[in-house]
């Protein structure tokens, strides 16, 4: 029975180029792998004061969703250097009550993109930094910034078209394959 993985998209936009990317990772790794796309952007932003006094239901079903997964997958683009409000958000709730959090000890792997050269550099070794300090274990190579992605670069079937990225993602989809079934 292949492992599930838990989808955590920092786009909010319908028909992003990260969802994209995340459908050509999932088409590239077959049915060595579930996943769960987990929805993230309704969600109320992270307030410690919403559970002061009582459960919080929107996030203790995201929650649940994602503990019930074996891995973790963190596909995003860069906005301001940085992190989509709604995924860090995304993580605070994930991250709570304390000592307690979803994305312990889970196998874990960023991808970051962004339309121009860099590939989302500064999101991705933002995302690391909260991840490994959430002690989820985060696969360290390879590093994946896709840069200068565009919508050409796929087909109308989700599957990559372009042999450059194809290449990298089919070589990325065996790495965290091999990763999660390592680590779970």
């Amino acid at each position: 029975m292949p492992k599930t993985i838990a989808v955590l998209r920092g786009s909010p936009r319908a028909d992003s180029l990260t969802q994209k990317l995340a459908r050509g990772i999932e088409l590239a790794v077959g049915d060595r792998l579930t996943f769960n796309d987990i929805a993230i952007h309704d969600l109320p932003l992270y307030n410690p004061d919403l559970e002061k006094h009582a459960a919080h239901p929107d996030w203790d079903a995201f929650r649940a969703a994602v503990k019930a997964c074996d891995g973790l997958l963190f596909v995003s683009p860069e906005w301001n250097r940085s992190v989509p409000g709604g995924l860090k958000s995304a993580i605070d709730i994930g991250s709570r009550p304390y000592g307690k959090g979803v994305f312990q000890k889970k196998a874990t792997a960023v991808v970051t993109q962004s339309t121009g050269g860099t590939g989302g550099f500064g999101c991705n070794h933002h995302l690391r930094q909260s991840l490994v300090h959430l002690d989820a274990i985060v696969l360290g190579q390879p590093e994946m910034y896709v840069g200068n992605l565009s919508a050409d670069k796929f087909g109308e079937d989700g599957r990559v078209s372009d042999k450059g990225l194809a290449k990298l993602i089919d070589g990325f989809a065996d790495t965290f394959v091999a990763w999660v079934d390592k680590q779970s």
